[in-house]
Order: structure tokens, then C-alpha cells, then sequence
């Protein structure tokens, strides 16, 4: 698909000098104003088109010396999994340290906001019952890597220690310790995955252009009676992070050893005589 913005049209053809090999991982590019007369732009264009490949991970900018090409910026696999929420800690900390990052986040809440329709739908609540807002930026090695904005109904953490997400004594926990903490016991979760291009705030954010694909992923988390307790919208860099999602097969009971199923779930038979009450045993 054509380009009309110059500074991505002489990207592109950047981009497609660069894997045609004319200049290899670690070799200097031009400059700027040679780029800019080259192509017929100014130097500002010459300079975003590069700035977008810094941002696509193909250069590196070297204080006071100039610009390279770096080995490609690996794209990586987030799995989506139903065992990331059991954890005792963080579910993003502890996947970003199966891939040997380091995870941190910033954020910020905001009390008693009034839900919008969308969320209200979503939460089961009427529109303008009070929630409490938490905007996120998740990070690794110090380089974003996701944003999410939560929203949870104040009618079920209000006056509890959990009513801030990242304060008292769970914070940056998780939603699903946190609730746990006072008494709801989230049992399932639901997310919608879909394709979105990024908005000014969200490139700003993520680093990356707008327009840029992103994942935004709509979830939403249910208590063992099936209501919504937290939902949230979750955005993810397309250009830097593939989502996959783990499904989990249950073995048949019947194929289950007994070391796994529930004292309570096993035959009387399959104990000794000993241990059954009177009444079960067999008559001699």
C-alpha cells in the first residue's frame, strides 16, 4: 500500500536498502542531509524516517557519533495463560522473568469515577456507579512494553485495604491476590483480542508511530458466581511482541493416579480394612 507521509515513504526505502545488505549490522550510516538531497526531502523528514527505524529496532543512534545498523530486535512471544494468575506475585513480573527481564510498572489511580456505558456493560454495574481507575505502563529492561487501563466497581473495594491497586499491603500483586485477599474468588477470565492502530497518546507511551498496529486485548475477570469484579483494557506493540494464547487439555478422571485426586474423591475400597468404618467392611 502506497505511502503518502515522506518521512515513512523514505523509511521504507531505508528499510529495504538495509536487508538488500548495502550496509551490514554495525556499519555507519550517512547522514541525514545526504538522505535528505538523496530523496529530494528536507533534512527533518531525512531525520523522523531514521528516528522511525530506531523505533523499529533496524538503527541505533550513538551520541556524538552517529547512526548504525543493529542487529535485528528480536520480536517476542507473550503467552497468555491461565496459569500466569497463579503465581504469588505479579503476573506480568513473572512473565517478563521467564524471559529474562526485568519487569516494572508506573501507574496511577483514581477514586470514585463515574463508569462510562461501555464499562458499566462489561462490569454488570448501571453507568455512573463508581469504579476506581488505574492507568498502567508495564516495562522491561527500562523499555515499554504494554499499557492497560483497569476499572473495578468500588462496591466491591471500598473500605477494604485492595481499594487502590498498588497500595497496602498487596499491592503489585495481581488482581486475582488481591481479591483473593478480601474474600472474592475470581474463578475465570475472559479476553478479546483485537487489531487497532495506535492513537498520538499511545505511541507517545509505547515509543513507537502512530498508526502503528497494536494488539488491544478487552478482559474482563469473573468471581466463582460469575460476576465481573475487574475489567481492563490491555494494549501491546504489534511490532515487538507476538500474543499466543496456551490452552490446557484435562486428562480424563479415570486416567488420573490417586496422588492427584482429593482424599475425598477416592473409593473406600481403596483403602485397607483398617482405615474404613465399620459399617463398609465386608462380613467375613
Amino acid at each position: 500500500m502506497p505511502r503518502d507521509t515522506p518521512y515513512l515513504q523514505v523509511a521504507d526505502k531505508l528499510r529495504a536498502r538495509i536487508r538488500a545488505g548495502e550496509w551490514a549490522v554495525g556499519d555507519k550510516l550517512p547522514s541525514r542531509a545526504r538522505f535528505a538531497e538523496e530523496y529530494g526531502v528536507g533534512q527533518s523528514v531525512a531525520q523522523r524516517a531514521m528516528e522511525r527505524l530506531i523505533i523499529e529496532g533496524i538503527l541505533e543512534g550513538r551520541a556524538g557519533s552517529g547512526t548504525y545498523v543493529r542487529r535485528a530486535r528480536e520480536r517476542r512471544r507473550m503467552v497468555r495463560s491461565r496459569h500466569r494468575e497463579q503465581r504469588n506475585r505479579s503476573p506480568f513480573a513473572s512473565d517478563m522473568a521467564e524471559l529474562d527481564h526485568e519487569a516494572d510498572w508506573e501507574c496511577t489511580s483514581v477514586a470514585r469515577v463515574p463508569a462510562p456505558e461501555d464499562i458499566a456493560e462489561r462490569l454488570a454495574i448501571e453507568p455512573g456507579d463508581l469504579c476506581v481507575v488505574t492507568d498502567y505502563e508495564f516495562l522491561a529492561d527500562g523499555m515499554p512494553v504494554q499499557l492497560a487501563k483497569s476499572w473495578e466497581p468500588m462496591a466491591i473495594t471500598d473500605g477494604t485495604p485492595v481499594l487502590l491497586p498498588e497500595m497496602g499491603p498487596h499491592g503489585r500483586m495481581g488482581v486475582v491476590q488481591r481479591m483473593r485477599s478480601i474474600g472474592v474468588d475470581i474463578a475465570t477470565g475472559i479476553e478479546l483480542p483485537r487489531p487497532a492502530r495506535a492513537t498520538r497518546e499511545q505511541a507517545n507511551l509505547l515509543g513507537i508511530s502512530i498508526g502503528d498496529l497494536v494488539i488491544e486485548i478487552e478482559r474482563t475477570y469473573f468471581d466463582r458466581e460469575g460476576r465481573p469484579v475487574e475489567t481492563a483494557d490491555v494494549v501491546v506493540p504489534d511490532i515487538r511482541w507476538e500474543i499466543a494464547y496456551e490452552i490446557r487439555v484435562d486428562r480424563p478422571d479415570s486416567d488420573q493416579p490417586d496422588s492427584d485426586q482429593p482424599d475425598s474423591d477416592r473409593q473406600d475400597s481403596d483403602r485397607p480394612d483398617s482405615d474404613r468404618p465399620d459399617s463398609d467392611r465386608q462380613d467375613s
